[in-house]
């Protein structure tokens, strides 16, 4: 039994998503404020002992219209059932899957009510909305709005605040995945019953707090206790918590028996307060130790040291306590459900950011562990016996999302509406990858693991020729956000670079626009003329007819010419979300470089002196002569005052800018995306990157 997808919505920035999730391990990456935490934190809610109530900052902003439009109709007599109709309420549906010819569904059985022999999918719909009265409580004492419209929203929105927990309710639905007429009515305790939920938390109180100790690790012990009770597997588990538990009870004894005496003869007799009618009530101490609290509030996980020392959690680095603290949540996890005597048929465990204080190969290690860590816990623990966890890990880390198939992540992406609200989208990879063969799928992620799985996290990219061009990028950057006066810095920006060699960087297109990645092609205009016997050779940009470069060939036709692409505007370099920068003169009618070494020293004649002569030509000598990392390393370190190129300054300019809505871009499908990378794949891989 598994979740195999969940919808959501009005939750949050979860405004209408679908997310499926995997057997083992689900990835859920994005930029920041993309609505990765929004789902650890709604399922922790529907899946905790207590009262489901939402707020109404929990509803997505742009609903929150639909309680205005709901109150003016019932301002202006519409009948109750319109009314009703306008209010916005926040939904889950979750898919269920599980296997037909299981002997026991559990609480699941219930929810089947469909019948189908073929289907194994149970849906449960869980709605938060309007009580059946709900339309005259909130909206009939409302003051009528007076005055400016911005006072009278605010003050219908404060009233609609604090009255919706009265008026909203919560109700769980069993629903034929076959037909959505087909209903039944739950208990919302059935959802508990079916999906366990466990959470590790982004933030884990695990401050570097060397003062006052925090003992967070010690807390488990608690949880593991208790479990150790009532642990159907190991007898010796049980007779150890027993023995623990006997212990305690001896010394409450002791303490009825010398210490309270002692303590009780310390009270004062009534009768010196000398009050008239008040007799001596005979006041006794009990002092008692309850195993529980005592492991909860008073023991301690130590490290050990030397010289009988040990030292407090807080002695060890963050990163071996974090790791430790996540390790053993795991473990107190596993045990819950096992000692359940009715466990549940899923058991849900969301993780956020595990990568918090872990260096690099560490966070490796953690996401590719988590399931071995499970089965460990099964065949070791458990005797084999199932435990039907699924992962939900959230993460900024690139390298767990390099550890990561790339089927299981889910990109998780904010976009802004006309009004200027943002809501999530998600990016299913499994879903996208379609029908792509299984090499080229394998490619793809082996690709996105060795070099730029930072692509999920940032929000701008841009693709680039070689060496020189990567070294010298930071510098450029600077260069050209502090003269562009009051507009938008690049710097400031979350960037990605990817060095891909202009040749090939249109395969990579595809999977730019899958992620939605506003991008520059940073490319060479690689001038070719013909000889005698039609071979294409390289030739100044003056004296060429034809261009070798396969981006610039794919981005206009394959026979443009050099000519040609110096006429070209902006607009005809740019195509929705990416844009195209090749070598264009420094003034307008002047000398045009090759590639970006003669075109740097055409950017900079005061660096170069380039005598008489035609100077493109000049410079193409010149920059021949030149090694590329050299080259690039002594303007990057030694001489740093020179001007950037314009055809790059123009490209970084535009990037700088903000991004168009994603809402426009074309559909593409991951099997495109995998053709157009594995073509790329193999002059790459001979290291062919300059072209």
């Amino acid at each position: 039994m598994r979740i195999k997808r969940v919808e959501v919505e009005n939750f949050r920035l979860l405004r209408s998503i679908s997310v499926g999730l995997e057997h083992g391990t689900t990835l859920i990456v994005g930029r920041n404020n993309s609505g990765k935490t929004s789902i650890g934190e709604l399922f922790r809610r529907l899946l905790s002992e207590k009262a489901l109530v939402f707020r109404l900052e929990d509803f997505s902003l742009a609903c929150h219209e639909d309680f205005w439009i709901a109150a003016e109709a019932f301002r202006v007599g519409e009948p109750a059932g319109d009314c009703f109709g306008h209010l916005p309420s926040i939904g889950v549906k979750i898919d269920i899957g599980y296997d037909v010819d299981s002997p026991d569904l559990g609480a699941l059985g219930d929810c089947v009510i469909d019948l189908n022999p073929q289907c194994s999918e149970a849906r449960l719909q869980l709605r938060y909305g309007p009580r059946a009265n709900a339309i005259p409580a909130l909206f009939s004492d409302l003051i009528d709005p007076t005055g400016e419209k911005e006072v009278e929203r605010s003050t219908f929105f404060r009233e609609i605040r604090a009255r919706l927990p009265f008026y909203y309710a919560a109700t769980l639905e069993a629903v034929d995945p076959n037909d959505p007429e087909n209903r039944k009515p739950l208990d919302l305790k059935v959802l508990r019953a079916i999906v366990r939920g466990g959470f590790i938390n982004a933030q884990r109180g695990l401050d570097d707090d060397t003062v006052r100790e925090r003992d967070v690790l010690g807390k488990i012990i608690e949880v593991l206790f208790q479990s150790a009770l009532t642990d159907p597997i190991d007898a010796e588990k049980r007779s150890t918590a027993e023995q623990l538990r006997t212990a305690v009870e001896q010394i409450q004894g002791n303490l009825h028996t010398g210490f309270n005496a002692n303590l009780t003869s310390l009270l004062p007799t009534f009768d010196l307060f000398g009050y008239p009618g008040l007799a001596d009530p005979g006041l006794v101490t009990e002092t008692s130790f309850d195993v529980e609290r005592l492991l909860s509030d008073h023991t301690k996980v130590r490290y050990a040291g030397v010289n009988g020392l040990t030292l407090p959690e807080t002695y060890n680095g963050l990163g071996v306590r974090n790791l430790v603290y996540m390790l053993l949540q795991l473990l107190r996890f596993f045990r819950e459900y096992q000692s359940t005597p009715e466990a549940a048929g899923v058991h849900l465990i969301f993780i956020e950011e595990p990568e918090a204080h872990l260096h690099p190969q560490m966070q490796e290690v953690f996401i590719r562990q988590l399931e071995h860590i499970a089965e460990a816990f099964v065949a070791q623990l458990n005797e084999g016996q199932p435990w039907p966890v699924q992962f939900v890990v959230t993460t900024h880390s690139p390298h767990m999302a390099n550890e990561a198939r790339f089927e299981s992540m889910r990109y998780f992406l904010s976009r802004t509406d006309e009004h200027g609200l943002r809501s999530s989208i998600i990016k299913d990879l499994r879903q996208g990858m379609g029908s792509a063969p299984e090499p080229d799928r394998d490619f793809l992620h082996q690709y996105l693991t060795l070099t730029r799985c930072d692509l999920f996290f940032a929000d701008k990219a841009i693709l680039i020729e070689g060496t020189a061009e990567r070294l010298l990028l930071p510098a450029m950057i600077r260069k050209s956000d502090l003269a562009a006066g009051g507009e938008p810095r690049l710097g400031s920006q979350y960037l990605t670079v990817m060095e891909v060699g202009g040749a090939y960087a249109h395969r990579f297109f595809d999977l730019l626009s899958f992620l939605e990645l506003r991008s520059l092609v940073i490319t060479d205009i690689d001038s070719v003329s013909p000889d005698a016997s039609g071979k294409r050779l390289a030739t100044p940009v003056a004296e060429g007819q034809f261009t070798s470069n396969g981006c610039i060939k794919a981005w206009f036709n394959n026979d443009i010419s050099p000519a040609e692409l110096l006429a070209k505007t902006s607009a005809e370099k740019t195509n929705g979300i990416r844009r195209i920068a090749f070598q264009i003169p420094e003034i307008d009618n002047g000398a045009c470089g090759r590639s970006f070494e003669d075109a740097f020293i055409l950017a900079n004649p005061q660096r170069f002196p380039l005598g008489p002569g035609n100077p493109a030509i000049i410079a193409y000598q010149l920059a021949a002569e030149q090694k590329k990392s050299t080259f690039a390393l002594e303007h990057a370190i030694e001489h740093t005052d020179w001007n950037v190129p314009r055809y790059i300054n123009e490209g970084l300019r535009w990037l700088a800018q903000g991004i168009q809505d994603p809402a426009t871009l074309p559909a593409v499908s991951a099997a495109e995306i995998a053709e157009g990378v594995v073509e790329a794949a193999a002059p790459i891989a001979e290291g062919n990157i300059h072209g």
